[in-house]
């Protein structure tokens, strides 16, 4: 027979072990409790990040929308004997370029404003290469567009004018986004533009600036103009370049997916 202290022992110790048993429980049905309440918790958190990426998405699509809705469509259009312009059409803003860059200093010269500073510094990155780049002509209204070619057909005839010139509402020019270059040697006949360095130096940065050649040789709408640039944004002109192509090769729906991207 036992002891009452030794019976007492024996007792405690058996409480201690239920009590331990409980204690077990209790820490299963936390760690239990817990593991659901972190499953939940992952659960919520990947609603709230999908929630999220969707609100990215229509945020993103919104942005798009206004860019779109604030960029004239017409500046990526393909206007030479392809799509017309008509004689109310004007840039929406239009910039004096800085008379330094200019052939003739006395005759101001616009471009479109959203596009000018990429034009600007096309130019200074020509003159820190140690070239004379000047533009000889910018913006052109209809109405000068028609008198020039008029000009032409007077001075060259119909035929040969065709060649080179754009009636009035094909021009790149009323867009406010195509220049024409030449040089000081060169003058305002353009001849032997296309030897120069100047003329190998935009073709191999003028796609920095987003600035593209709109005639390169054996093209199907004017005869080879080195002069003539064409501001289409950096994203196009790079894309242009990379894969050797050019603008009028490119189908329409394909060029209008860069409008988002012309003043990036």
């Amino acid at each position: 027979m036992l002891c009452a202290g030794v019976a007492y022992g024996v007792y405690s110790y058996r409480a201690l072990q239920k009590e331990n048993l409980q204690i077990d429980g209790q820490l299963e049905q936390s760690q239990n409790a817990l593991t659901l309440a972190q499953s939940a918790n992952t659960e919520l958190t990947d609603e709230i990040n999908q929630f999220q990426g969707q609100i990215s998405g229509i945020a993103s699509t919104v942005t798009t929308l206004k860019t779109l809705s604030q960029t004239d469509p017409e500046l990526l259009e393909k206007y030479s004997k392809v799509y017309f312009l008509n004689e109310n059409y004007v840039p929406a803003s239009l910039t004096n370029i800085d008379p330094q860059y200019l052939y003739d200093k006395s005759t101001p010269l616009q471009f479109l404003t959203q596009a000018e500073p990429f034009l600007e510094n096309l130019l200074n990155a020509a003159v820190q290469a140690g070239l004379h780049l000047e533009i000889i002509s910018a913006y052109r209204s209809f109405g000068t567009q028609g008198n020039l070619k008029s000009s032409y057909d007077v001075t060259y005839g119909a035929g040969t004018a065709n060649s080179f010139s754009a009636e009035q509402g094909y021009s790149e020019h009323q867009l406010g986004t195509a220049v024409d270059f030449t040089t000081p040697s060169v003058g305002a006949t353009f001849s032997g533009f296309s030897k120069t360095a100047e003329y190998a130096w935009l073709t191999n940065n003028a796609y920095l600036y987003g600035f593209i050649l709109s005639y390169p040789p054996n093209n199907s709408y004017y005869v080879f103009e080195p002069w003539h640039w064409r501001f289409v944004g950096d994203s196009l002109a790079a894309y242009l370049h990379e894969n050797n192509e050019y603008f009028y090769d490119l189908d329409q729906r394909t060029i209008d997916t860069y409008l988002v991207k012309l003043f990036d």
